[in-house]
This record gives C-alpha cells, structure tokens and sequence, in this order.
C-alpha cells in the first residue's frame, strides 16, 4: 500500500472514531436514488423507514434536485444541516444519496460510483429511455441495500476500495458545492441556473474522430471556402455594376458561416450540439435555394450532401460517459 494511502487510511479512520462517538443509532449513508437526468424519473431507490423530520426534509431537496441534474455539473454535494446531499450523473442517468454530514465525501462518490457501475452493467440505455413508470427497475433496491450496508461499515470497506486514486481525483477535480442560491433555484424560485455553471464541469469530451468525420470536415471547409471566395466575388461585381443583388453576399457568408459552425460542432461538445447542427444544415439549403441563379444543379446538390453529411457525422461522435482522468 502506499504512503499517500497510508495516510489517508489513517485520517479515515479518525474520521470514522468521530462518526461513530456521534450517534450509534443514525446510519451514515441514509437513503439512495437513481433517476433519469432527462426528465427526473425515479427509476429505484433504497428502502427508508427513517421518519426524522430533518431527514424527510433532506429528501424533498433531493427530489427537487433530480429534476434538475441537467443544470448542474456531474458531480456535486450540498449541505442541509446535518445531512448532506451527493450526486453523479452520467450518460442521462443520475445516482443520489443522502448522508449524515460527518460522513466523508471521498467514501459518498465510492458508493455512487459503485451504484453507476452495477446499474449501467446490469441495465440496457435502451430500456431506461423508454421507462415511463416510477421505479421500473425498483429490484436494483436489493443492491443499492447491500451496498449501503457495506458502506455503513467504512473501517472493513477501506481495505477494499483504492482510497489512494480517490484522493488524488479529489485533488484534481473536487465535487462542486452547491450553495442556498442553488438550494433556491431548485426549489423553484429561480430558473436561470445553466449559465451559472458554465465552466465548473470539466470540457465534456467526444468519442474519438473517425475517418468519415474528418472527410466530412475536410468537404465543410471546402464549400465554406468555395462561398467565401465566391462571396468576395460578388462584392467586386457589386461595386463594378450598381444593379447586382447584395443578398447574393450574404447568403455566401452565412453559407461559409455555416459549413464553418458545422466543423466546430463536430470537433466540440456544446449543449444541444445536434440540434444547432441541424439548424446549421437548415441554413446552408436557405442559401444554396436562393443561390440557385448562380449555381448549377450539381454545385447545388454537393454542398447540400456535405451538409448533410457532416450534420450526420456530428450526431454520430457521441459525447463520452466520463472525461478520460475521472476514476471515481
């Protein structure tokens, strides 16, 4: 075992001495969930019998906030008083958990990495698309249970998950805390909480790039090159002859504009990356269809294909589960 491990073993354990001197009769993980980002669907959840007033009220903030996960970033805890709140999400599924607030947040995200492996292993996407009852897989209850129970017991757990890598992803990318503003907004006082997020979660990353897409990159720059050179062509004749239409030069430009926001959304993630793609694609047919006096059928038909075929490339370099160094 290593120092850093060592260490770190070391300062659990002292963590673990407090928490039990705290209270023999509360349960460190308390209760646990699994949802569905895109809508917020309770898909299972662990079994709770607990009636603590402080705790059910943990819980409706938990609820509120499995609507929302989509606003957040990937990882996040939130305090409540005594309880603390932890989440993951991960291709549109999210895993929840509430816990007392000694507990420490290192062994939370083991246990909710360890829900994510069991459910995604167990469960095809397919299926948890097309769930439209509450708690459709609810016989995931049973390992959520186990689970729990084995976590409830950090002195006998630590020898059996890498506590070392834990620290270390702790250092490189830690949870975000949610703040009350955000409590706020996910009980429904505010609504603009997307933006406020933007640059917490690390750079989303895509599948690597295949062939076909750097064809159809290499055929994008082409046409948008070809709109601008043609462009620049139509200002001269523009500026020679007084009667040209001027609309001609700028549906090159926003053609060029297009084929160009094409190339960047194959290489980058953004949010709601297909749709803007397809609206890039509406946009490059708008403008062939009205440069059609000064192109042929064909000239018309290959910049169409290449948009079409990129915006097809795009939809098909699918965002990764988890960034490369994210070993939680």
């Amino acid at each position: 075992m290593s120092i850093l491990s060592a260490v770190f073993l070391s300062s659990l354990h002292g963590a673990v001495d407090r928490m039990e001197g705290f209270s023999c009769k509360m349960s460190m993980v308390l209760f646990a969930s699994v949802v569905r980002v895109r809508d917020g669907l309770p898909l299972s959840a662990s079994t709770d019998y607990e009636q603590d007033k402080g705790l059910q009220e943990t819980k409706k903030h938990l609820k509120g906030l499995s609507k929302k996960l989509g606003h957040f970033p990937d990882r996040c805890f939130l305090k409540t008083g005594q309880y603390n709140i932890n989440f993951t999400s991960s291709l549109g599924i999210g895993y929840l958990m509430v816990c007392t607030e000694n507990y420490p947040n290192v062994l939370a995200f083991c246990f909710l990495d360890e829900l994510q492996n069991e459910f995604l292993g167990t469960y095809d996407s397919k299926r948890v698309t097309s769930a439209v009852r509450p708690y459709s897989f609810i016989e995931f209850d049973n390992f959520i249970q186990k689970t729990k129970q084995r976590y409830n017991s950090p002195r006998s757990l630590s020898t059996k998950i890498d506590l070392a890598d834990m620290q270390m992803e702790f250092k490189l990318r830690p949870p975000y805390q949610l703040s009350p503003e955000d409590l706020s907004s996910i009980n429904g006082f505010s609504h603009n909480t997307t933006s406020k997020y933007k640059g917490i979660a690390p750079n989303q990353m895509l599948e690597p790039v295949t062939l076909s897409g750097i064809v159809a990159c290499v055929l994008s720059v082409l046409c948008g090159a070809l709109n601008l050179l043609r462009g620049v062509h139509a200002i001269e004749s523009i500026l020679q002859n007084e009667d040209e239409d001027f609309n001609y030069v700028i549906a090159f430009f926003l053609g060029t504009a297009a084929c160009l926001y094409q190339c960047y959304l194959f290489a980058y993630f953004s949010v709601w990356r297909n749709i803007k793609s397809f609206l890039a694609f509406a946009l490059i047919c708008l403008c062939n269809m009205y440069l059609y006096e000064l192109r042929n059928v064909w000239q018309i038909l290959f910049h169409v294909t290449v948009g079409a075929f990129i915006t097809l490339q795009i939809r098909m370099r699918q965002p990764q589960g988890k960034a490369p160094d994210y070993n939680v």
